[in-house]
């Protein structure tokens, strides 16, 4: 096995495994599972798996995203964080100097999320709704990206009121759209092309959108910049 770092992308890396690229973190608390991830130790390093059925973020790098502004020391509102699969991944990328603030409104499943929030010290668990950005107001600082991830009929409106309020200029937003939470009847690219008009209606600029199959059937990504 080999491991390479993508090219664009620090803090992300490629794994070649019988001639097949895999896509991988490096863990920054190794030994500790933050979930059932596959591990690889190459090098001395411990590499974990970032499965892109299980990580939207992991299939749209996958699938040809030219833009990921998650890097080292970046600073993340993420909304949705539910038990913290993908916020693990990001909290490899940002490093210690980094920070994730992680909105969730299930009780029972942010109670997953806290041992991975206590064993990787830069994810802080918030447990409320991410429609309701004044009860987190005194929490979040201004941060450099929003992820979003809610399958909520207005999530574009969800990721607006609070990136209005926590993103700061120049800053990216990433939208992660189930299709049928939306609209179960219209087409999912129809679907996605609303959800892009919404944010570009309320001065969000569209970057890139990458359609998510097929390890997600009717979902994409679409990034913004503020």
């Amino acid at each position: 096995m080999k491991v390479v770092e993508h090219d664009k992308f620090k803090g992300v890396y490629w794994i070649d495994q019988g001639g097949k690229r895999i896509l991988a973190t490096k863990n920054i608390v190794p030994g500790f599972r933050s979930y059932d991830e596959t591990v690889r130790i190459i090098g001395g390093e411990e590499y974990r798996i970032w499965d892109p059925r299980r990580s939207k973020p992991a299939a749209a790098i996958i699938n040809g995203l030219r833009t990921f502004p998650i890097r080292p020391g970046t600073k993340i509102l993420y909304l949705g964080i539910a038990s913290g699969t993908t916020a693990s991944h990001f909290s490899d990328i940002i490093g210690n100097e980094g920070i994730i603030y992680g909105v969730e409104v299930s009780q029972r499943v942010l109670r997953d999320l806290l041992p991975v929030s206590e064993a990787r010290r830069n994810i802080i668990p918030i447990l409320a709704s991410a429609r309701d950005v004044e009860s987190y107001v005194d929490i979040v600082e201004e941060v450099d990206v929003i992820y979003t991830d809610v399958a909520q009929r207005d999530e574009a409106e969800i990721l607006i009121r609070n990136a209005d309020l926590f993103l700061k200029k120049g800053g990216y937003a990433m939208i992660a759209v189930k299709a049928s939470s939306i609209d179960v009847t219209a087409p999912p690219k129809k679907v996605y092309r609303m959800v892009q008009e919404k944010l570009m209606q309320s001065g969000y600029n569209p970057i890139q959108q990458v359609d998510l199959s097929p390890y997600d059937q009717k979902h994409a990504i679409i990034l913004v910049k503020k």
